[in-house]
C-alpha cells in the first residue's frame, strides 16, 4: 500500500493505493475504486476491501471524500452527495492515468452510502465498467424516509424547517454552525440495531479513527442530502453490470432490493443469510463472503476478455 494524492478540481484528494503481491508495473491491470461510507475514512472499511481486492490481483484505491479525512476542501465535515459523486469521477481519472492500469478495466465497489454514490457515478460515467455495492444505502432516501424506509418523503419537512431557522441564525446573528452525528453517540432502546452496531464500529477501538469525527455540517449538508436520489433514472442510465451484496438481517436491505428491482442492466442480488448492515464493514465471516462474490464478478467483467475465453 502506498499513500497518494490526486486532483479533484481545486481540491487535493488523499488516498491509499493497494497493489497485488505479484505486481508488475509492465503489465496492464484491472483497477477497483473503493468508496467509503458516509462518515467513514479510507483507513476503515474502504481500506479493508481495497486490501482484499489487491490480494485477488486487482489494483485498488481507497480515498477520503472531499471535505473529509485527509482530503482537502472547505468547509471540512461537509457531506455533499453531489461532491461525493464527483470524487469518484476524479478517482477514476487518477487510476486511469496510471501506466499499469487498463483504462477499459475499471470498476467500483462502494460500501453503505458509498454504494449509492457509486451507482450514481456509474450512471453518468461509462468509464466505470462494472460495480459492486455492499450494504448499499441511498443516502437521500434514507434521510427522508428513515432507516427502515417506512416514512414518507414529507417526513423531511420539519427538519428542513429547523434547517432554515438555523441558517438564519448563522447568517444574521453570528451563531456558530451546528453539526449532526452520523451515528448515535448514545444509542437507546429506539435506535435501530444497525445504528447501534454502527456506534460500536465508529466510536470504539473496534474501528475508531481520529479522522472520522462522527459529525457533519447541518445546514450545508442536509439541504444537499435531502434532495439527492442516488438511484434517480437508474432504469435508463445504468448500463453496466452490477453485483449487489447485502445481509438478510440488515435494516437497510430494502435499498438493495429496490436497486435490484429497478436496474435493467445485467444484475445480481446476493443476500447473505444472517448478515446485518454493519457486519460487512469488518466482520471476517461477512467481509470474506462479499469478497468471494465480488472477485469472480470483477474477474469476469474486467479481466476475462473474449480472446482470453476463446
Amino acid at each position: 500500500m502506498e499513500s497518494i494524492t490526486f486532483p479533484n478540481g481545486q481540491i487535493t484528494m488523499a488516498g491509499n493505493l493497494y497493489l497485488p503481491e505479484d505486481f508488475d508495473p509492465k503489465r496492464s491491470h484491472a483497477a477497483i475504486v473503493v468508496v467509503h461510507p458516509g462518515g467513514g475514512v479510507k483507513e476503515q472499511a474502504a481500506g479493508l476491501y481495497a486490501g482484499k481486492l489487491a490480494e485477488q490481483g486487482f489494483v485498488a484505491l481507497a480515498f477520503d471524500a472531499s471535505f473529509q479525512g485527509d482530503s482537502g476542501g472547505e468547509p471540512h465535515h461537509l457531506e455533499d452527495p453531489y461532491a461525493r459523486v464527483e470524487d469518484i469521477r476524479a478517482a477514476v481519472d487518477y487510476v486511469q492515468s496510471l501506466d499499469y492500469v487498463d483504462a477499459e478495466r475499471i470498476g467500483t465497489l462502494g460500501v453503505c452510502a458509498g454504494g449509492g454514490y457509486s451507482v450514481n457515478a456509474a450512471m453518468t460515467d461509462y468509464r466505470i465498467k462494472a460495480l459492486t455495492t455492499v450494504s448499499a444505502v441511498n443516502i437521500g432516501t434514507s434521510f427522508r424516509r428513515g432507516w427502515y424506509g417506512t416514512d414518507s418523503d414529507a417526513a423531511a419537512v420539519p427538519t428542513l424547517e429547523a434547517l432554515a431557522q438555523q441558517r438564519t441564525a448563522e447568517s444574521t446573528q453570528g451563531v456558530e454552525p451546528t453539526y449532526l452525528p452520523y451515528v448515535p453517540a448514545e444509542p437507546d432502546s429506539d435506535t435501530p440495531r444497525d445504528l447501534v452496531e454502527a456506534s460500536d464500529y465508529y466510536l470504539t477501538p473496534r474501528a475508531q479513527h481520529p479522522n472520522a469525527k462522527n459529525k457533519f455540517l447541518f445546514t450545508k449538508s442536509v439541504s444537499r442530502i435531502f434532495t439527492f436520489d442516488a438511484f434517480h433514472m437508474v432504469e435508463d442510465l445504468l448500463t453496466q453490470p452490477i453485483l449487489i451484496v447485502a445481509g438478510s438481517e440488515a435494516g437497510s436491505l430494502w435499498m438493495s432490493t429496490e436497486l435490484h428491482g429497478r436496474a435493467r442492466s445485467p444484475k445480481k442480488l446476493q443476500v447473505v443469510e444472517g448478515g446485518t448492515h454493519m457486519d460487512f464493514y469488518d466482520v471476517p465471516k461477512y467481509v470474506d463472503q462479499a469478497i468471494a462474490a465480488a472477485t469472480p464478478f470483477f474477474t469476469e467483467q474486467l479481466v476475462a476478455q473474449p480472446a482470453d475465453q476463446g
